[in-house]
């Protein structure tokens, strides 16, 4: 196959944004054939494959793009399957711009090669034409917990699986996949796809247990005595961060992970859903992460006039350039070195009973600059003494970050956390403090990427393989 020099890669398909701030159906089409086949042209092949090193999972990127060009589409999955066990995810929500695709060759001199988009392509053409169920392998005899079923569970489990272990999943939700299903909209990851990688995985012989609350339910040393020989904790970081302003108890304050949950996972945004949600009026969504896009973009096509409010500049917005890019083909306003201070509510005090009263009227904010540097080399935002300025809304979302939920910790003696609640661990294995118990994912470092959660499950998965095959 002749070589593609183009300096650009190859723009993804996507719905048109004033059809699809109306609609949930996912947004990027994906590559046909042809256009994957081109894109892969791009790729020079390189020995020294410094995308590699860029991916957390190893993922041999050149490898799968050589089958692409040789049309085996189901070869360049089995390719990624080696090293990933949720491709059809990764290649719609893996920032590859920062990772694979940062180290790209192709990137010197133009765009990078569509790393992401080719993986998303063999994943779907798999999904699509796969007709065998994958060999189950085996089994060992040694018998595993995971705790969680989000993306550092999911790939924990997948990695044991493979190597014939017995390995049951603990999810506290009544549906598996984690932040993939009640964080990622549907329009970024349509929930059919988290399915497919759950049942494929199911295939392989992991059991999964569903509105099963470790810590609640049943606890961990509960879970040796049951015979587990080893547990890894995968359980996310659930519990949103609020900002401690005036306000935030007020009838519209949304963290962003209820907002989320109730659409994605409840499915709020059907007419005929028994979950309420927010829909039309104004909002007003605080952070500039990519939780903060979605749920920005979820209320958008529920109807409302969305603003996003972020205390520093574009420039320092954390969220993923396609994810802004979206939001703002879509008419997303941007308020940007802006900071909450307050919110507004109605209150009337002569009839109690007012429906009224206790809700969201407005949000003060203040105006920020950028000053010194911070810790980590971002430029921190000082406030603009005497710029305070009000938006009327009826909805706040607050969007900046979340934190380990303290169950586990609470209920498991002999566990270390830091100071965030997050589970200190051994870089290398991903070893707790207490004996037999591993950890990794937002659990471990806070929110954090898909990918990244991905990375610490097959750590742990190596490690715990290396223990208890001694």
């Amino acid at each position: 196959m002749a070589a593609n020099m183009s300096l650009t890669k190859n723009p993804m398909p996507s719905q048109e944004p004033e059809v699809r701030a109306h609609n949930f159906s996912e947004v990027a089409l994906g590559y046909d054939e042809a256009t994957a086949l081109d894109e892969a042209a791009r790729c020079l092949g390189c020995k020294a494959m410094p995308c590699v090193s860029g991916c957390p999972v190893n993922i041999h990127i050149p490898e799968f793009i050589a089958k692409v060009k040789e049309c085996d589409f189901e070869g360049a999955y089995q390719v990624i399957a080696q090293a990933s066990s949720l491709p059809a995810v990764c290649g719609r929500v893996c920032p590859q711009e920062s990772q694979c695709e940062a180290l790209c060759v192709r990137g010197k001199k133009g765009d990078p090669v569509g790393i992401g988009r080719l993986e998303r392509f063999v994943a779907d053409w798999h999904n699509d034409h796969a007709t065998e169920a994958p060999v189950r392998p085996a089994p060992n005899g040694h018998k595993v917990a995971v705790v969680g079923s989000g993306p550092s569970g999911l790939t924990c489990a997948g990695d044991l699986a493979k190597k014939g272990y017995a390995v049951t999943v603990f999810e506290a939700l009544h549906l598996a996949g984690g932040v993939l299903v009640y964080g990622i909209p549907e329009f970024r990851l349509p929930k059919a796809i988290v399915q497919k990688e759950v049942d494929t995985l199911k295939a392989l012989g992991v059991d999964i247990q569903t509105n099963v609350v470790v810590g609640k339910t049943i606890t961990i040393d509960e879970l040796f005595e049951d015979g587990y020989e080893a547990v890894f904790v995968g359980s996310g970081a659930g519990l949103p961060n609020f900002m401690g302003i005036p306000g935030e108890s007020l009838k519209g304050v949304y963290s962003a992970n209820e907002f989320l949950t109730r659409s994605n996972l409840m499915k709020a945004y059907k007419d005929d859903s028994a979950t309420p949600i927010w829909k039309g009026g104004k909002v007003v969504v605080v952070g500039g992460g990519n939780v903060a896009m979605d749920a920005a973009r979820t209320a958008l096509r529920l109807g409302a006039e969305v603003s996003i409010v972020y205390r520093r500049s574009m420039e320092e917005l954390p969220a993923r350039r396609e994810e802004v890019e979206h939001a703002q083909e879509e008419g997303i306003e941007f308020k940007l070195l802006n900071n909450p201070v307050r919110i507004l509510g109605y209150q009337n005090p002569d009839d109690p009973r007012d429906p009224k009263n206790g809700c969201v009227t407005a949000v003060e904010c203040i105006r920020m600059e950028l000053g010194e540097p911070d810790e980590k080399g971002r430029r921190r935002p000082v406030e603009i003494p005497g710029s305070e300025f009000v938006m009327d809304t009826d909805v706040v979302i607050i969007a900046i970050g979340t934190s380990p939920n303290p169950l586990i910790k609470n209920t498991t003696a002999g566990l270390e956390v830091n100071r965030r609640g997050g589970i200190i661990v051994q870089e290398e294995t991903g070893a707790t403090s207490k004996p037999g118990v591993y950890a990794g994912g937002d659990a471990v470092t806070g929110a954090a990427t898909v990918i990244l959660a991905m990375g610490a499950g097959k750590t742990a998965a190596k490690a715990i393989d290396e223990a208890l095959s001694k």
